[in-house]
């Protein structure tokens, strides 16, 4: 059996890599099951979402091995497996979903019901999100792999793009999730708060979608200059109180077709100090967008956020100008990304030279012991997408 290595949370501000138990076929408590395949991992991801549990900003244990955003190769198959086989490069969904429940015959794979026995919907090595082990490891197990796992066509292909498909786990999903379901189409006016790397996948799929012009918002200057580079207007929302002027100093009018929230709980309010107020962002999202308009909120959300500055964030309590959403006639769209919906089709943009989003996030790959050095850089802001490549499998393609 081999040895496994991966990403633990040791607590606020601390992550080591550490050996930690090779996969086993078994649920978080401990049930044989058959369904499932053990992947050796090309690519994880450090993402914005891990990175709230790492200062301490959710309700996550001590201990837990993190990592959501997974692409890799099948080494084992359950006995129940039948459509995925042994050598397989796939993509992993960071919902966890049984594809048996209501909702996912739906398609709302976010929201399975029976992945966690605390609240709907599963994801890897995320608190709340059922105990599954993370993928920012050497190896990791995969439930219902026939229904969660996106095989790409041609292994030697997806090498060659592999920067840009780890990107479908997640980021470039959630981003998209978040444009369409504001209702970006031919023509629009987008405003995006943020410009970290799902801020920016928000922007691309806006422009995939036929956006006429994105607008990314953010007070990180280098972050900015990043999305400048890749073609969108910006706007540094520290220098000025009302948004609406500063857009219509791009566009001749203060207001837009439709807004993404791609930061979520942490955000900063606009022209406010460095504090999180995700309810003046969301407010100010409702000021801007235009009548009837649309406004995603892929951004994460929390129901417990210990280290929130008072007691009505502290339990996922917002101060809403919801009066002003309803006598607008907007509409809301939150919660996890459905990735299933979307994996297939982002896929296929990327293979088909549509969609550079690697080079839109400036995805910036280390090995599994740089892990902890790129926690600390991206808590800092730095403009980068952090891909981890555990077994070296990149660098052996790259060289």
């Amino acid at each position: 059996m081999a040895e496994n290595r991966g990403v633990v949370y040791q607590g606020p501000g601390k992550v080591e890599v550490q050996s930690i138990p090779y996969p086993k076929f078994e649920d978080p408590h401990g049930k044989k099951i058959e369904h499932a395949v053990i992947l050796r991992i090309v690519s994880t991801n450090i993402c914005g979402s891990d990175q709230h549990m790492v200062r301490g900003r959710t309700t996550a244990p001590k201990g837990i091995v993190l990592g959501h955003e997974i692409t890799g190769e099948v080494i084992e198959k359950g006995s129940d497996v039948l459509f995925i086989n042994k050598g397989n490069l796939v993509s992993v969904p960071f919902n966890i979903a049984c594809g048996r429940c209501r909702a996912c015959r739906e398609r709302h794979t976010g929201v399975c019901l029976n992945v966690n026995d605390k609240q709907p919907g599963g994801a890897y090595g995320y608190v709340d999100m059922g105990g599954w082990v993370g993928g920012q490891a050497q190896y990791v197990m995969v439930p219902y792999a026939d229904f969660n796992l996106l095989k790409f066509p041609d292994k030697d292909q997806a090498m060659e793009k592999i920067t840009d498909l780890t990107m479908l786990s997640d980021i470039l999903p959630t981003g998209y999730h978040g444009a369409k379901s504001a209702g970006v189409e031919v023509g629009s006016i987008v405003y995006v708060a943020g410009a970290g790397p799902v801020g920016l996948a928000a922007a691309a799929a806006s422009y995939i979608l036929g956006a006429a012009v994105v607008i990314v918002g953010d007070k990180n200057a280098d972050r900015l200059a990043h999305a400048r580079k890749m073609g969108y207007e910006t706007i540094n929302i520290g220098e000025h109180d009302n948004l609406g002027e500063q857009i219509a100093q791009i566009t001749g009018v203060p207001v837009v077709d439709a807004a993404i929230d791609a930061v979520g709980f942490e955000a900063s309010g606009h022209g406010h100090p460095n504090e999180a107020a995700p309810a003046a962002v969301l407010n100010s999202l409702m000021d801007v967008t235009f009548v009837a308009g649309g406004i995603g909120i892929p951004g994460l959300y929390v129901v417990q956020d210990p280290g929130a500055s008072n007691e009505d964030s502290k339990n996922g309590i917002l101060k809403m100008r919801f009066g002003k959403g309803w006598s607008k006639s907007l509409h809301f769209h939150t919660g996890q990304a459905p990735v299933l919906q979307y994996n297939r089709q982002l896929m296929q943009a990327i293979l088909h030279d549509r969609l550079p989003i690697a080079k839109i996030v400036n995805a910036t790959v280390i090995n599994l012991d740089q892990a902890p050095e790129g926690y600390q850089q991206f808590d800092k802001g730095a403009a980068k997408k952090f891909v981890l490549d555990p077994n070296g499998l990149i660098g052996k393609k790259a060289a």
